[in-house]
């Protein structure tokens, strides 16, 4: 465990954004650039609606197995509903993840424009208020994200509302994960080394261990949010649209010690995406002589996630 090193990861505090925009905005981009994440406090999620997320969602996944398949979406690529343990694979890895989810997106009318690309939520008959408690932390999060967005922009040198339209409608996506207990001759991981594949995830604190990133030097960093914080990181579009400058975090979840195997482990990723006819085009003010553009063929959001999700196995060839 490189304690020296976690002990560098500043916990950001976000209450600290409308005093000092620019300062939280360098402390932000700053360890992302040094990082690839952040840790960051105040972000106005409101601890009642988490608590109650929490109860929800060890709530549903202790429902049977038959009355989970039930929402699930043959054929969906995992983009609402319920998606099976041992689905979904990190691109490259010998085994499956240990893992089953549910995903809940942006509530569109059926008319709206990204209907064909943004599938429809599917809500659970049971736990009750399963429906309304996660469209409220969606909505939170939702919000403290546009908020850091904000922030990564001014540090990037560009207007502080320069991703509002990016994002309006995006197709961001609030993850249920459910590691079940693992056997004695499990793999040694829960969830493979992967990088996210969209802009930003704000990562609720679990309460049992396991997540781990990559840092630049080739140890992996135990990571544990204090209580009431939020790890940050960020993602492939994010990556590809600043040129490397922010750069994607490899991460993994691990089993635990033999004698915590027997317990569940629980998380809620808020995945933050563009909309789907998003262009990820390199900004120009990543481009310079020592860093010359690594993506010079711009690529829809939505054609990128549709990639991306291939190579992992939620959708079929």
């Amino acid at each position: 465990m490189n304690e020296t090193l976690l002990a560098q990861v500043p916990l950001i505090d976000m209450s600290d954004q409308a005093r000092d925009p620019d300062g939280f905005a360098a402390a932000l981009g700053g360890s992302f650039e040094r990082f690839g994440f952040a840790m960051v406090s105040g972000h106005g999620v409101p601890d009642a609606v988490v608590e109650r997320a929490w109860a929800m969602t060890r709530a549903f996944f202790d429902l049977s197995e038959a009355e989970k398949r039930r929402y699930f979406v043959a054929g969906g690529g995992g983009a609402r509903g319920y998606t099976p343990f041992k689905t979904e694979i990190a691109k490259g890895a010998q085994y499956v993840d240990l893992k089953e989810f549910w995903h809940i997106g942006r509530e569109l009318p059926q008319d709206h424009r990204f209907a064909a690309q943004m599938a429809p939520n599917i809500w659970p008959d049971a736990p009750q208020g399963f429906r309304d408690t996660f469209l409220t932390l969606f909505a939170a999060l939702d919000e403290a994200g546009d908020r850091l967005l904000s922030a990564i922009a001014r540090h990037l040198g560009l207007a502080p509302d320069w991703f509002d339209p990016a994002v309006k409608d995006g197709n961001s996506v609030l993850r249920l994960l459910h590691y079940p207990p693992v056997t004695d001759d499990a793999p040694n991981v829960r969830a493979g080394a992967h990088e996210d594949i969209n802009l930003i995830t704000l990562l609720l604190g679990a309460e049992e261990a396991g997540l781990e990133l990559l840092d630049r030097d080739g140890r992996w960093l135990p990571v544990k949010p204090p209580e009431g914080a939020m790890v940050v990181n960020v993602g492939d579009m994010l990556q590809r649209l600043t040129n490397h400058v922010l750069p994607s975090t490899t991460h993994r979840v691990v089993n635990p010690p033999p004698e915590r195997r027997g317990r569940s482990r629980y998380s809620m990723p808020f995945f933050l995406h563009p909309a789907p006819d998003f262009l990820i085009e390199t900004l120009p003010g990543t481009i310079s002589a020592d860093r010359p553009d690594r993506y010079p063929q711009p690529i829809t959001a939505h054609d990128y996630l549709h990639e991306r999700l291939v190579e992992i196995g939620l959708i079929k060839k």
